[in-house]
């Protein structure tokens, strides 16, 4: 069995010995090549180019966003690993994740122990037992999302986490507090919801002033606790919605209160929650930030959401 190790040096969590042990451990297994990310979006040309060379598995140590351009570059090959129709899941390699950023949120919603050396563990012996799972994901416009999407506040604040982490910053739960409530107070527009959500064949909700998807649950992690508006989101599903009408601090507050406290059950006049779609587009009447699996990824005034199922074969 063919495998590519794709390294993001700069994984908060692993040191150049810790790699190395990696490398060895996987060495044991699989016929390893190694390559190092060198700037953003090279893990897509890594995966993509490993797909189209018949590599059988493509190995991540990195956050979810070495991830997310792992499994774009996975997604973007053409079918080569074995000349079958159907699924990109059967005829793509396969993906195992070993976590090294900060939060992990994709390798913790399958399972995998968050720790790397747990992890690692876990992916041996799915590598050897020839054990997988088969997911959905996420498509906005042209690029795929594994676990999560989001137009509005959530990705405004990331965009603030992003810009404090540039300037040193560690990534915290402290640091994600105090960037909502930085951006909820003087970087947005509440008064003025600009977003609208349309479905085939439905009304469309109008009046929203963030938009957030999961194509699992949870949504994220707050340090070691699960932070999930949608629990019955799903790898096996289409996708789920948590948005929500005028920012207003009161209902604003209550919203992150019951998320904080009573996780999975927000509700309220200004909550909109949908479940199992297959897509749908947000149009908004000017530019939002826009986040995929936890990347900043700039603004967008219009964006097509897409669930696609059996997408990609993971090893866990």
């Amino acid at each position: 069995m063919r495998a590519l190790l794709v390294v993001n040096p700069r994984a908060t969590t692993t040191t150049e010995r810790s790699r190395d042990v990696l490398v060895r451990a996987l060495e044991s297994a699989v016929d390893l090549t190694v390559r190092y990310t060198e700037r953003r979006g090279h893990a897509t040309t890594l995966a993509r180019d490993a797909a189209e060379s018949g590599i059988d598995v493509v190995v991540t140590l990195g956050g979810d966003g070495t991830v997310n351009e792992a499994v774009n570059g996975l997604m973007s090959a053409p079918g080569t690993l074995t000349g079958l129709t159907g699924p990109s899941a059967y005829r793509l390699p396969a993906l195992a994740v070993v976590p090294g950023g900060s939060t992990n949120v994709f390798a913790r919603a399958l399972g995998l122990p968050e720790n790397w050396v747990y992890g690692t563990s876990v992916i041996l012996d799915g590598l050897r037992d020839g054990r997988h799972r088969v997911i959905g994901l996420g498509r906005a416009d042209d690029r795929y999302f594994t676990f999560t999407a989001g137009l509005g506040l959530d990705a405004a604040v990331i965009r603030r986490v992003e810009q404090a982490r540039l300037r040193g910053r560690t990534s915290t739960p402290g640091l994600y507090m105090r960037s909502i409530v930085g951006q909820f107070f003087t970087g947005i527009e509440r008064s003025d919801p600009p977003m609208t959500l349309e479905r085939p064949g439905e009304p469309p909700q109008t009046g929203l002033g963030t938009v957030i998807i999961q194509n699992t649950a949870p949504w994220t992690y707050a340090g070691d606790r699960p932070v999930d508006p949608n629990p019955d989101a799903s790898f096996d599903l289409g996708l789920d919605v948590l948005a929500l009408r005028k920012l207003k601090v009161y209902a604003t507050a209550k919203t992150v209160t019951q998320l904080a406290w009573r996780s999975g059950d927000p509700h309220g006049k200004q909550v909109v929650r949908l479940h199992d779609l297959a897509e749908f587009t947000v149009i908004a009447s000017r530019p939002q930030a826009f986040q995929l699996d936890g990347d900043y990824l700039g603004e967008r005034q219009k964006v097509h959401f897409v669930s696609v199922p059996s997408a990609l074969r993971v090893i866990c």
